[in-house]
This record gives C-alpha cells, structure tokens and sequence, in this order.
C-alpha cells in the first residue's frame, strides 16, 4: 500500500497567492477554479517538481500514459478529494493527427509544441473553496521501499507546508507592467477570414459536413512575465476550468469556461459549448443580449449538433443505454460574454478506462465540427497557423482513477517572446461570415486586455 500524508487547514484566501510563490519552481502547476462554484468550479490544485514527465511529438502517448498510471495507482475511498496525485499537462490539438491516420499536416509546425505533455506530481496543495479548507498531499512515489517512500513524502510534505506558512495573504497580488500598446497580428486579415467562412460553407452546402469550428490566430510581440498576464486574465475573465502550466520551454495561461472530459468513479461528463454573445453594462442591452442568444435557432441548431457528436463518441466507450443529455441548453454568463452549454453524461463501461476514453473523444468536437474527422481536414485546409494548444485539453489524470480535462479556448501560450492565443466560431448553413468574424473579436476581448 502506497504511503501518503494528507493533512488540512482553515483557507479563506485566494490561492494565486501560492502560485505566485511556487511560479519559479520546476514544471508549477494550477488548476483555477477562478470562477468558484459548488458544483463545478469547487476545487483548485498546485504543485510543482514532478518526479516524471512524459513528453511526445508525433507519436501516440496514450500506450506509455496507461503504463504509467497503471504503475503509480492508488486507491482512494468514495466521495473523496478527486486528486490526490497524478498526471498533469496537455494534449495539444494536433496529437489528433498523430491519432487518426485518415488525417494529413498540411499546416507548417512553426510553434514546435509537444503533442502531449505531462508532470507526474506526488505532492501538492488542494483548495476547498465551498468548504475554506487547504489540503497538503504528499505520496512516497516514485520509490517503492516503505522506508523510502515514507521518508520522501515527508520532505516533500515539509517543503510545501513551509511555502504555505510563510505566505502573506493580507498583501494583495499585483501586476507590475503598465505598458498600453501591444504589437498584434493575425494570421488572418478581415477579408481573408470572411473568404474562409465561405468555403466552409461551400463545403457544407455539398453535404461534405453540417458543421465546422474556424479560428484565427493572434500573436503578440511581448516581453511581459506570463504570471502577470494570467493574474490579469484571471481577474478579467474568471471560469470554472482556468490554469497555469510552465514547461519551462513555454507557458499555457488559461481561462477556458469549457469542461471537455470528468470522469469520477465511472460517471463521465461533458459539457460542449456552443453559442456566444457580447456582455454589455447596459443592464437592458445585456438582457437583450442574453434573450437574442436564447432565441436564436442558428445558435441553438449548432449546440444541438455538437450534442449528437459527443453522444456518439462517448457511446463508444460507455455502457449501453447509459448516454443522456442531462442539460440540453443553459445559458452561462461570464464577465466578458454569454454562452450556451450542454451537458451529456455516461457510465463508463466495465472493459474500458480513461485512456480508451480520451482516445474517443480527443479532439472534442464542440472545436472541430461534425463529422468530426472531415471537418478537421476542411480546417487543415483553410486555417494558415498551427493550432498547437489551442483547442487541445489541460487537466489532470489522478492516480486514483478520476480524470478532468477542460478544452484549451480562451487560453494564451508563451513562447520565448510572444504570446499566441486563437479565437474561433462553428460555422454552419446560415452563419453570416461579417457577424461570425465579429464573435472571434468578442472571444478575443479579455486576452486582449490582459495584454495591453
């Protein structure tokens, strides 16, 4: 039996304060709940130093991911913390074509970013925000002796608890750059977009598909620190599935609203988005606004599609008769836009695991279109810039067995100078290509602001 310390504490603060401190320690970690709420954005979790990292390019990850957790498993009881440990990182949009080989690159790899990327973390921290308590985690692995385990997790028990002893919660975060003018470029112009929109919708008209998600892609010329322009995205545009991760080489900053993959003992959830609309501090011209959306066939047809796509793929792993819509349409409101989300739900069947999982849904298809693998194509066709991380998935794989994953929207990618971030829209039979470029700029907002 794997050894483990676990111990809480009273926590009423806001745990950037931590990142803020761990932010220069090997590989950090967190995953945000910014946006607090019981039922789906009640936990956050820290760590940093993994004792393993598993990292591929234009190879199948998911063979040596399995081998790995399957080593490392623990088990935990029923209505426990959903992570005690594990797995955590990414999988980038384009280890789809390390996956599907119907599927062909056309698109330069400019960005070099790994296909699959994930720490393997045997201690950390665990916030609590409904019920204010702070956990401290911390396994043996990866030693397998019980004196060597034991004695392991203790120093890196002590090494965490000190951090979170000497932390000053009363001094507020703060962003240091005051620099208001951005270089920013897209890889498309307003024209060339709008051209691109048209023959996606050329090819929806032949029956190629019903749907497809196109993005464009900004990138902006920057010196900033990466915590900064999270601490501000964050503030900007809190959400239920935000995250900060450090390889080193690069950083992801995100404030996704989109929950792509939960599985917790067996039950899988997914929560595909579709359906976008401007806030606005008018409160009459923001209701407006929440009502046009709700109204909105188009809008509603779109959602209901990519609810047909995730029904198929997790019936492929789940038990029969076990996938349902738990939701068909809830409008969610964000500081920035309105959106509308489904949720599906299924068991899990008994011969399959979260691998087999991510294997059928990875990419998710509210970010590709329907079907899924010829609109992929119809995008490698008229997007001009890797995706990369954008679209793919971050989260964590627990050595107990649960899995959370959100989608990579609404997130910003550091690489040596520049921070990349895609926005995008799905498009199908009557979308109008000016207001469908203009959902891109409203996506765009907070990632903007937090730039500037």
């Amino acid at each position: 039996m794997v050894y483990y310390i676990l111990r809480s504490y009273n926590f009423n603060s806001d745990p950037i304060f931590i990142l803020e401190k761990i932010k220069d320690k090997d590989c950090p970690f967190f995953l945000d709940s910014s946006f607090y709420d019981k039922k789906f954005g009640r936990f956050s979790f820290l760590g940093f130093a993994p004792f393993f990292i598993l990292k591929t390019k234009d190879k199948n990850p998911f063979f040596e991911l399995r081998n790995l957790l399957n080593r490392y498993r623990i088990s935990l009881k029923k209505n426990s913390l959903p992570f005690l440990g594990g797995a955590v990182g990414f999988l980038s949009y384009d280890l789809g074509f390390v996956l599907e080989e119907k599927l062909k690159k056309r698109i330069p790899d400019d960005l070099n970013i790994p296909d699959c990327f994930f720490g393997f973390y045997s201690s950390g921290i665990i916030v609590d925000h409904f019920l204010k308590k702070l956990y401290i985690f911390s396994l043996g692995f990866p030693e397998r002796r019980h004196s060597l385990a034991k004695s392991l997790a203790e120093e890196n028990f002590k090494k965490i608890e000190r951090i979170v002893k000497d932390l000053d919660f009363k001094q507020k975060a703060k962003s240091k750059f005051k620099e208001k003018d951005i270089n920013l470029s897209s890889n498309f112009t307003k024209d060339e977009y709008i051209e691109a929109i048209k023959k996606a919708k050329d090819y929806i008209r032949k029956g190629d598909i019903y749907q497809v998600n196109l993005s464009q892609r900004f990138e902006v010329l920057s010196r900033k620190d990466p915590f900064e322009v999270y601490l501000k995205l964050r503030r900007l545009s809190p959400s239920f599935y935000s995250g900060y991760f450090d390889t080193g080489d690069f950083q992801i900053l995100s404030s996704s609203p989109e929950e792509f993959l939960r599985l917790e003992d067996n039950l899988v959830i997914t929560r595909p988005m579709k359906g976008t609309r401007p806030r606005s501090k008018d409160k009459k011209r923001d209701k407006l606004l929440k009502e046009e959306l709700l109204k909105s066939p188009k809008d509603k047809a779109e959602l209901i599609m990519i609810v047909d796509l995730e029904r198929n793929d997790l019936g492929k792993v789940c038990r029969y008769g076990s996938v349902k819509v738990d939701a068909l349409r809830v409008l969610e409101k964000y500081s920035t836009v309105f959106q509308t989300t489904s949720t599906v739900i299924g068991i899990l069947h008994r011969d399959k695991d979260r691998i087999d999982l991510l294997r059928a849904c990875f990419p998710g298809g509210s970010i590709t279109g329907c079907p899924k693998i010829r609109a992929i194509q119809i995008i490698e066709e008229l997007e001009t810039r890797r995706r990369a991380i954008y679209t793919g998935a971050l989260g964590y794989l627990s050595f107990s067995g649960n899995m959370h994953l959100n989608i990579l929207i609404r997130s910003i990618l550091k690489k040596g100078n520049r921070f990349y971030f895609g926005v995008g829209g799905g498009i199908v039979a009557d979308s109008l290509p000016d207001k469908e470029y203009k959902e891109t700029l409203i996506k765009a907002e907070a990632m903007l602001r937090a730039l500037r």
